[in-house]
């Protein structure tokens, strides 16, 4: 057999076909997955931040809303103007409470122990809870006549709120008498 027969036996060469870019290979699929999920954490976390935020908006427009009719009524009768704006402020700071613990440690409190939870769940950030504004939240609403520091209340309202939506996602601040701390006591006395 000569070259040139066993040449011509030859078949040519079979080239494989084209590769398809469907469907992907798994490791397409598998970045596509954590793409997906991380997204949705993603816009979770936008919603949750965006929540917040519209929420703050509204219990602190509540409050200056508070403070309006407080200067409003104080050209009246200042002791029951500041008495009004005790109890609307209270108000305010028990449903942002209520929003940020536990229905049930919350709604039970009154008197001294809602006084001290405000004082306990405040950072050092915000103003202290003074002893007349403390006596003001603790028996405040069941008093004829009240003369409070109304400035002193507002800014002390302001921090407390913004500081428990600061701290969303944070472990939850003590609710009861029995979590007092004598430090935090002692420095609001």
């Amino acid at each position: 057999m000569d070259s040139e027969e066993l040449l011509a036996q030859l078949a040519d060469i079979r080239l494989p076909g084209e590769i398809s870019w469907w469907p992907p290979a798994p490791g397409w699929w598998i970045l596509a997955a954590l793409v997906l999920v991380s997204s949705i954490f993603a816009w979770r976390a936008y919603a949750r931040a965006r929540d917040t935020k519209l929420l703050l908006r509204f219990a602190l427009a509540e409050l200056e809303r508070c403070m309006t009719n407080y200067r409003q009524q104080a050209a009246g009768n200042g002791s029951i103007a500041g008495l009004n704006l005790l109890n609307a402020t209270n108000s305010v700071l028990r449903r942002v409470a209520l929003f940020h613990n536990p229905h049930s440690a919350i709604a039970s409190l009154s008197g001294e122990d809602w006084a001290q939870f405000l004082s306990l769940s405040s950072t050092s950030a915000s103003p202290l809870l003074t002893d007349s504004l403390r006596e003001g939240f603790a028996g405040g609403r069941f008093q004829r006549e009240l003369t409070v520091d109304a400035e002193a209340l507002h800014a002390f309202a302001t921090g407390w709120i913004k500081d428990q939506y600061s701290r969303v996602g944070d472990t939850q601040p003590p609710t009861g008498a029995s979590d007092v701390s004598p430090s935090r006591t002692e420095a609001n006395a």
